[in-house]
């Protein structure tokens, strides 16, 4: 067994700066996407407005577990087992529920899009399923982040520290490990890929055959959404297929290999961390008519503050949905 007190010191000093940034941008995108939904507009019009507020949501109550892994990385973890159950469990149900929900939205911008005609003759149909989908989404998510709450405990260090970390069973280690390893992979990332990259190069297909809209500003967000995705989930993935490798035939056993392995590990989990505060950016942000809805907010509540107060900011007038069946183009354009 290696000592790890090295990799120890360099997560203490990596991980907090960088969890507390992502906290802070990802609070402040994430709860405007919430108030823009549940205030201003007061109504849910499509199945990406109902995923979109999911997905906010999740990242949220995923934003809320990095303070807890902030301050396990510096002090280690005094809080209790049962709160490293909940907080590991939490931080599981919502990364799987984020990647799934991102799916949602490119099956839906497929329906929009390619199928035009079938999306306008069951809007309203869609618009319940999509809420039916959520809940689906929801509860497959609880049902993954099982081991979480099976498995999670916590682990003293050599150091004196005690961290909170999954501990499988001893007479069924690499078997249990390797399967909760494979579930993550093939669910958190995958499969998500693999419907992403079949809706969205269908509607490529598409906008470059109709005549009528602008093809790069389309193109152009439809490529940063897939390539941010990849970017921000592929090194995580890599490395855990690495580690479910490493538990089927132990073929790491250089001391300085594991420390690199682990903190290559750390910065790729960081940066997959990163999901939670781009989201609110990159599916809502992007979009023309929520960047003009945000505008027109500010102004009219910096109006009514100089005149006297909250309480005589007005109504914001109601516009289209960020991302309208009816018009595409302003929804993928920047």
């Amino acid at each position: 067994m290696c000592d790890r007190i090295w990799v120890r010191g360099f997560r203490a000093q990596y991980e907090p700066p960088l969890f507390w940034i992502i906290f802070l941008l990802g609070a402040v995108g994430n709860l405007m996407v919430v108030w823009i939904y549940t205030t201003v507009r007061n109504r849910l019009k499509t199945m990406t407005d109902v995923y979109l507020l999911n997905l906010a949501l999740a990242d949220l109550f995923f934003l809320c577990t990095l303070p807890f892994w902030a301050f396990d990385a510096v002090k280690g973890w005094d809080v209790g087992v049962g709160l490293c159950k909940m907080v590991s469990a939490i931080y599981k149900i919502n990364f799987f529920s984020s990647m799934l929900l991102l799916t949602c939205i490119s099956v839906d911008r497929y329906i929009a899009i390619v199928q035009v005609t079938k999306a306008q003759n069951l809007k309203r149909k869609r618009l319940l399923c999509s809420k039916l989908t959520c809940l689906g989404v929801w509860l497959v998510s609880a049902l993954l982040a099982l081991p979480e709450f099976i498995f999670a405990q916590v682990k003293p260090d050599r150091g004196g520290l005690s961290f909170c970390s999954l501990v499988f069973w001893n007479n069924a280690y690499n078997r249990t490990k390797i399967l909760v390893l494979s579930l993550q992979i093939c669910v958190g990332f995958f499969l998500p890929l693999l419907v992403m990259l079949f809706c969205y190069s269908v509607i490529i297909r598409t906008l470059l055959q109709a005549k009528s809209f602008e093809k790069h500003k389309a193109l152009r967000v439809i490529f940063v959404v897939v390539f941010v995705f990849v970017l921000s989930q592929l090194p995580h993935n890599g490395l855990l297929i690495m580690e479910a490798a490493q538990a089927a035939n132990t073929t790491i056993t250089d001391c300085n290999v594991v420390y690199g392995f682990d903190v290559a590990g750390q910065i790729a989990k960081s940066l997959a961390f990163t999901h939670a505060c781009l989201n609110p950016f990159l599916y809502v942000f992007i979009g023309v008519r929520f960047r003009q809805d945000l505008v027109r907010i500010v102004k009219v509540c910096a109006g009514a503050l100089g005149k006297g107060g909250l309480s005589q900011i007005p109504a914001v007038p109601k516009r289209p949905s960020v991302m309208s069946d009816t018009d595409t183009t302003p929804a993928l354009s920047i």
